[in-house]
């Protein structure tokens, strides 16, 4: 684990210079490949910059009510509670990684404050039992939901492609509906296979009895709830509950009305689900704008990256670079062998665009050419791109960082245990892909 940790410190730059680089590579690329010259490859990106900006939205909603959510009093009384369980040398770690998996599973951006909050929870209550747990471990169980986000509630790719309008829908002709994607039998198996093997893993990376571990520092025991004064009339009205659980309310109706009506599952109403959840377990307006600045940090790089993304699929699409790239996959992949292709594709571009939002915009239209080409389900190229975007999160520092802000870690005190989940779960995925390729 040591080199590998070494390597990362010192060798990979932060996402948004990987999303800056990517959009330099892929000009270059659109000027040797297509016949487009620099004014029209800058065009395109200049163009390109503002075509996702609802899409940018609803990522940055995705991650903020995520993080909302995780630090409301009644998440984190229950988080308290859940942290009480897990007794011993290896449950604590398989606990926290199996709470963590289910909830990134539910939605990625709670996912991944519930892995961080829960991981010190544990750590809490183990060293009141004079327990001793190692942290660095415990955090790195608290990310491995990341491995299998994208097969979920709040898979972007999935979700895109199942709402009306979106950039998927626009080039496949229609919607794309999650019963073929995230509720397809094949990719709940999947599913429950890798958190099975993601459980196995843990257990046996756990330490030896006698070994050494490195403890949550006692500093970090604590962590303060939002706190007010009443002293004036508006005071009073942002000290009430009323009007939050009165908007929560009016929330829960709309979708209550949208499912009766036969509405489907989109972004945005995953969105709207949480939101209407927010607003019912706050204890006022004041708790709710307190929680949401403090969420509002780790949205910062999703609206500065995110056009970027954008640029890059505008200069594919106007430079005519995607037909290029479509020709390769087509050239390189049977029908058997584009799912298995496509995921290991995936993997390598979600170093360069760490997001699978950024990663359906950039590379979704490429591999959903290529998968009408060559007579394939695009069901199967929309999930290429989600199993191949959340393998490789486990090696992406990009979205551990608000997971080791929380905890207070490096990445590189989490990454040889990541690694090793990687390594694990990349098996049962590019099985997967290749077990639907061939009709198993």
């Amino acid at each position: 684990m040591g080199p590998i940790n070494h390597l990362v410190e010192r060798f990979i730059p932060s996402s948004l210079v990987f999303a800056i680089v990517l959009t330099l590579v892929v000009m270059v690329a659109a000027l040797a490949l297509t016949d487009a010259g620099p004014r029209e490859v800058v065009t395109a990106w200049g163009d390109g910059l503002a075509g996702l900006l609802a899409f940018i939205t609803q990522m940055a909603l995705v991650l903020m009510l995520g993080h909302v959510l995780a630090h409301t009093g009644p998440v984190r009384t229950l988080l308290t509670g859940l942290a009480r369980v897990p007794r011993g040398r290896v449950m604590p770690y398989v606990f926290v990684a199996l709470v963590t998996c289910l909830a990134t599973l539910v939605t990625w951006g709670l996912g991944l404050v519930v892995g961080a909050l829960l991981a010190k929870e544990v750590a809490a209550q183990a060293r009141l039992r004079g327990e001793k747990v190692h942290f660095p471990l415990l955090v790195a169980t608290g990310y491995t939901g990341m491995s299998i986000w994208h097969m979920g509630y709040s898979g972007s790719a999935p979700l895109t492609a199942a709402t009306e309008g979106s950039f998927v829908a626009q080039q496949v002709g229609h919607t794309i509906p999650i019963t073929q994607t995230t509720f397809s039998w094949w990719n709940l198996t999947a599913a429950a296979v890798a958190l099975l093997v993601i459980l196995a893993t843990v257990a046996l990376m756990a330490p030896k009895s006698g070994a050494d571990v490195v403890e949550m520092p006692e500093h970090q025991l604590e962590t303060a709830r939002p706190e007010w004064t009443v002293e004036t009339p508006a005071d009073a009205v942002d000290a009430s509950r009323v009007t939050t659980t009165v908007l929560g309310l009016l929330v829960v109706a709309y979708l209550g009305l949208h499912f009766a009506d036969g509405g489907t599952l989109t972004l945005d109403v995953v969105n709207w689900s949480f939101l209407g959840l927010v607003l019912l377990l706050v204890r006022n307006p004041f708790e709710l704008v307190e929680l949401v600045k403090d969420a509002a940090s780790n949205v910062g790089e999703i609206l500065l990256q995110f056009p970027l993304y954008a640029g890059i699929m505008g200069i594919m699409a106007g430079t005519g670079l995607i037909a290029v790239l479509s020709d390769a996959v087509v050239d390189t992949s049977t029908p058997q062998t584009f799912g298995l292709l496509a995921f290991l594709s995936a993997g390598l571009v979600n170093f360069f665009v760490p997001s699978g939002g950024g990663q359906i915009a950039v590379q979704g239209p490429i591999l959903l050419d290529a998968a009408e080409r060559l007579g394939v389900d695009p069901a199967v190229a929309i999930m290429a791109v989600s199993y191949g975007d959340q393998w490789t999160n486990m090696v992406q520092p990009f979205w551990a960082l608000p997971l080791l802000a929380i905890a207070g870690l490096r990445i590189r005190d989490v990454l040889g245990y990541t690694t090793m989940i990687l390594v694990t779960v990349g098996v049962v995925l590019a099985a997967t892909m290749l077990l639907v390729g061939t009709g198993a």
